[in-house]
């Protein structure tokens, strides 16, 4: 897995019990599917929280059920899962977003089984899986939803402009956007993400209905898109990923930030979709065996990480491109939030600093 976010565990997740936990963001970044990369973006951890606690808190106010808890301010892990009875919460305790003094770094979760999706024989043990999550389980697929198909987007290679609602024969040389958002399927625990057909989402999602994962997905892309537009941003692309319990399904891991979903601003992209055209332009070595390695793993009965044949380490970025990146995190997380959480340039500024990177 690739998560640049740590996972404390307060109460372990039974067969048919809820667990509690939570998310701590760090700094660490990730692109292609690499993993930690050798530097890190101060304050994003920070900035990623923020957006992650204030979307989660949308989907809540519009009745969307999800694994949000809450927040805990000072970063440090608490025995208390609820906040105290009478006064205002004390630190180290959940809290909403709106009671936090600072950028909280810690989210506050319920816990489903996760249990290893076993590499047997060249190919995922799903059965296994299953065998062992009984009625409380984090659902192995990713849910993506698109509202615009930039260049070099995935999507061109699966299917035609007219697959998609579009009145065109070729795609064009500039990003589309699409008249209805499209929902897509792709493997959760795999090593290297591939796209579902409809019905293979359907064999590897359980119990769970993927009419209803495709449901939740189209609602929450609904507010994250509304939420861009009132504060300036455009919502390009994101995914969900989801939770299974006692028959609910229930949105899970963490929604609409610069990590998990594209945005742009005046036409520049303030998602971490910077970071990969940095080194699209400036270490395309590194990029290009990235690939070829993605496409040798196949060849591998043996082999299920990519990245143990791949020929080149990624470079750390310089430090300019850090500073860059990190004030655009936190400029766009106070303007998504209509809030001052980061002693930050003003999105304008951050936005027009990373245009030439």
């Amino acid at each position: 897995m690739t998560s640049v976010k740590e996972f404390r565990i307060e109460e372990e997740p039974t067969a048919d019990s809820l667990g509690r936990g939570s998310f701590v963001f760090t700094d660490d970044y990730s692109v292609f599917d690499w993993g930690t990369m050798p530097d890190q973006i101060p304050g994003k951890g920070a900035s990623l929280c923020t957006m992650g606690a204030f979307n989660f808190e949308l989907l809540d106010f519009n009745h969307i059920p999800t694994h949000y808890r809450g927040v805990v301010e000072d970063g440090e892990a608490s025995t208390a899962s609820t906040k105290s009875n009478g006064g205002p919460p004390r630190d180290g305790e959940v809290k909403d977003l709106g009671e936090c003094r600072s950028a909280p770094t810690e989210m506050a979760i319920d816990l489903v089984q996760v249990p290893n999706l076993r590499y047997v024989d060249g190919g995922y043990d799903y059965d296994a899986f299953y065998e062992e999550i009984g009625n409380n389980y984090l659902i192995p697929l990713e849910i993506v939803f698109r509202n615009t198909v930039p260049v070099g987007s995935s999507l061109r290679k699966r299917g035609s402009p007219a697959d998609y609602g579009l009145d065109a024969d070729e795609w064009p040389d500039e990003p589309v956007d699409l008249p209805a958002p499209v929902v897509e399927f792709s493997t959760k625990f795999e090593e290297q993400d591939r796209y579902l057909s409809r019905e293979e989402a359907d064999e590897l999602s359980g119990p769970a209905s993927v009419d209803r994962l495709e449901e939740l997905a189209l609602a929450v892309n609904h507010i994250v898109t509304d939420r861009a537009e009132r504060t300036g941003f455009v919502h390009e692309d994101g995914k969900i990923e989801c939770c299974y319990h006692d028959g609910t399904i229930k949105v899970a891991d963490v929604v609409g930030t610069f990590d998990e979903n594209r945005f742009s601003y005046d036409g520049q992209q303030v998602s971490k979709e910077v970071v990969r055209q940095y080194y699209k332009r400036e270490h395309p070595e590194w990029v290009d065996a990235v690939a070829a390695a993605k496409v040798d793993v196949a060849d591998y009965d043996d082999v299920a990480d990519w990245r143990e044949l791949c020929e080149v380490d990624p470079e750390p970025l310089p430090d300019s491109v850090v500073a860059a990146v990190s004030n655009l995190y936190a400029a766009g997380a106070n303007a998504y939030t209509e809030d001052e959480w980061f002693d930050a340039p003003a999105i304008d500024d951050a936005v027009d600093a990373v245009r030439d990177l």
